[in-house]
């Protein structure tokens, strides 16, 4: 996990989605924003991110794109490119590194012999080429140093040149093929041209600040710096954004989540080639499609079957469900080498469907990949009397999605390392969640047993924080309901790991109740399993009201707007404690192989719930041998850890009022005023 940024600066210089809406620029009048983020406000709320290391570094634009040098600017302070000295346009890059990955310590930002410098903040888990002791920044930074750096790619993707037609690999063809979690920033020095984005889920956080008669900087940064978020929260202003395509005019507020996408701004021959807009000079921001024709059928989101046939009901009226002679036969031999073996063919009376078996071992694969030990890992952890360190922790509620993703853990990291399982409650023991968790527990002991697993109680009561909302409330910006808030709060305390553990319940030779922080680095969460499994409450209503082909279009749209709505509130939550969190349900395969299985199989939703909501993964947790987990119902974290409750109360009276209000979808700013 990295906290990125660049800052895009100068005098007269404007930075814009597309020619047309600069030329609006100039007549935009606006209050309320302030003079803008600080260097220094930045780089204080990316090192929260990467406390391993901080580094930054200065790049000069000449009006003919002459490049001047650079220098670290990790004294702080900020300069201005102006006309005086012959520049336009300054580049600031800052890159603060918590490194998890490669067998040395790696410093961002990373600058090649030509003078180029990446920003990454992501892992590489397939279409790049990493070894097992290197780091994916540098993987990533050689590839992209090996690309054409021809003029034409500043204009799409449709353009051919000789480079590219000799087999070299343009920026965004690497950049399309790169399958895991990451958003980057890349200067291109050869080509003085600026690429940046995130993947195609948004899994990892990247902010923009359009340019404004306020605040004329182009700015990314991966998180809102706290105390510049709580300030302005609630101005709204005129910039050059929207959803899908980044073209028109809309009213956001200071910070805007950047779509998912690749983009790329071209600053060679400013003076010659912008356009001038009121003595300034406008640079366009180009968007870029993907080029890679299996991510694009993962984006769009397409499934084979839909709407099952007669034949397909009866079909699935004669599956059932595995049995628990099966699990029993085999579970205590089979957990002593981590794995639970599957054979299909074994016994066909067990009717193990094939769908189900496709989805664990993809989901299997995904867990492997994001918890490898490597070398660095192994070497900083790997020493005597370590046996009690949990490198790797689950964000555990108890039911279904933490369950699997324990017990995959289980099967994908050697038995000498404990598992930290990491709750938050806001009533104590008589949370829902609680009580879940501790009975999930028992159930991983008892199918594991050779397995240290040890639950850290998170407990807090929502009066009790007051800095910490506030600091929350700067995290999930620009997000700003209540609803958003309390999920906010409840990830940003369990990521921290800070709680209580029952040594007694935990099976410790200290059988005692003691303080504990979790070290755990990476952590483990279950999002994407609703949006792709039909566990929201909503889905079973669109099925109601307008069958499988309503349910599937509700699907789709959850999962693409999950970087909107969930992943870059999440990832900034979660990696203000310098944590990193992985998303094994969104692992490109796996939501291929969820997108190959017929809809019915994935969900059946005029069974009750607890058991036609997700019902490959019920499946799937069946085949892990985890039968009662297979039964929890859906519960979002917020009212699993009933601070939706205990905001509800604090802020509206009561939950009968707040549920009248509609608290979930409150902006936060307009309720106080």
């Amino acid at each position: 996990m990295c906290g990125i940024s660049l800052v895009l600066s100068g005098d007269h210089f404007v930075v814009a989605p597309s020619a047309a809406a600069a030329a609006a620029a100039a007549e935009i009048h606006h209050s309320g924003e302030g003079k803008g983020v600080s260097v220094d406000e930045l780089k204080e709320a990316l090192h929260r991110r990467g406390p391993d290391n901080l580094g930054c570094l200065r790049r000069r634009l000449l009006a003919n794109g002459t490049v001047l040098g650079s220098d670290s600017c990790n004294g702080g302070g900020e300069r201005k490119a102006n006309s005086g000295d012959g520049s336009v346009a300054e580049l600031l890059f800052i890159g603060a590194t918590l490194h998890l990955r490669g067998a040395e310590p790696v410093a961002q930002p990373l600058v090649s012999p030509s003078g180029s410098v990446l920003v990454y903040n992501g892992e590489i888990y397939g279409g790049i080429e990493v070894a097992d002791d290197e780091n994916d920044t540098q993987a990533l930074f050689s590839s992209l140093e090996s690309c054409c750096s021809c003029d034409c790619h500043a204009l799409g993707r449709n353009k051919t040149c000789s480079c590219c037609a000799s087999g070299d690999k343009s920026v965004l063809q690497i950049l399309s093929t790169i399958k895991g979690p990451w958003a980057l920033i890349y200067w291109q020095m050869d080509s003085t041209m600026i690429w940046f984005g995130r993947d195609a889920f948004g899994r990892r956080s990247l902010l923009v600040h359009w340019p404004t008669s306020e605040d004329s900087r182009f700015i990314l940064s991966s998180v809102a710096p706290p105390s510049f978020a709580r300030n302005n929260s609630d101005a709204t202003v005129n910039v050059f954004v929207s959803d899908t395509d980044m073209n028109g005019c809309t009213k956001a507020s200071y910070w805007e989540e950047l779509p998912c996408g690749i983009y790329s701004i071209h600053m060679k021959d400013i003076r010659k080639d912008g356009t001038c807009v009121k003595e300034g000079w406008n640079v366009e921001v180009n968007t870029h499609e993907w080029m890679d024709s299996s991510l694009n059928k993962l984006i769009e989101w397409e499934r084979k079957l839909t709407v099952p046939t007669i034949e397909d009901n009866s079909i699935d009226r004669g599956n059932h469900l595995l049995s628990q002679n099966f699990i029993s036969s085999g579970a205590e031999e089979n957990s002593k080498n981590g794995f639970m073996k599957i054979d299909l063919l074994s016994d066909s009376a067990n009717c193990i469907t094939q769908s189900a078996h496709k989805v664990l071992v993809a989901l299997r694969e995904s867990v492997m990949l994001r918890t490898k030990m490597n070398t660095l890992f192994q070497g900083g952890i790997n020493k005597p009397g370590d046996e009690e360190i949990a490198p790797i922790a689950v964000l555990f509620s108890g039911g279904l999605d933490s369950m699997i993703l324990a017990a995959l853990l289980n099967q994908c990291i050697d038995s000498k390392w404990t598992i930290d399982l990491l709750n938050v409650s806001f009533d104590g023991q008589l949370a829902p969640d609680r009580i879940s968790a501790i009975a999930g527990l028992r159930e991983l002991q008892r199918i594991y047993p050779l397995r240290r697993w040890r639950l850290v109680e998170i407990d807090t009561a929502l009066t009790d924080l007051k800095g910490e909302s506030e600091h929350v409330m700067a995290l999930i910006h620009p997000s700003d309901t209540y609803m958003d808030l309390n999920i906010g709060i409840a990830l940003w305390l369990a990521a921290g790991g800070d709680g209580w553990v029952d040594g007694s319940a935990c099976l410790m030779p200290d059988g005692s109740r003691h303080k504990y922080k979790s070290s755990s680095r990476v952590l483990i969460v279950g999002s994407g399993a609703d949006e792709q499994c039909a566990g929201y409450g909503r889905h079973r209503s669109k099925y109601r009201l307008g069958g499988w082909n309503a349910l599937d279009e509700e699907m789709r749209l959850d999962v693409q707007r999950i970087w909107k709505r969930n992943m870059g509130r999440d990832d900034r939550c979660i990696s203000d404690h310098g944590k990193e969190a992985r998303f094994p349900f969104l692992d490109e395969n796996v939501i291929k192989t969820l997108l190959e299985i017929p809809l019915w199989e994935v969900a059946k939703l005029d069974e009750p719930v607890g058991k036609g909501d997700k019902k490959i993964l019920r499946e799937v947790a069946r085949l892990l041998g985890l039968q009662e987990a297979a039964l929890q119902p859906k519960r979002a974290i917020q009212f699993g850890s009933r601070i939706a409750r205990e905001s509800n109360r604090k802020n509206f009276g009561s939950n009968r009022a707040a549920n009248q209000a509609s608290a979930g979808s409150v902006q936060i700013h307009k309720h106080m005023q």
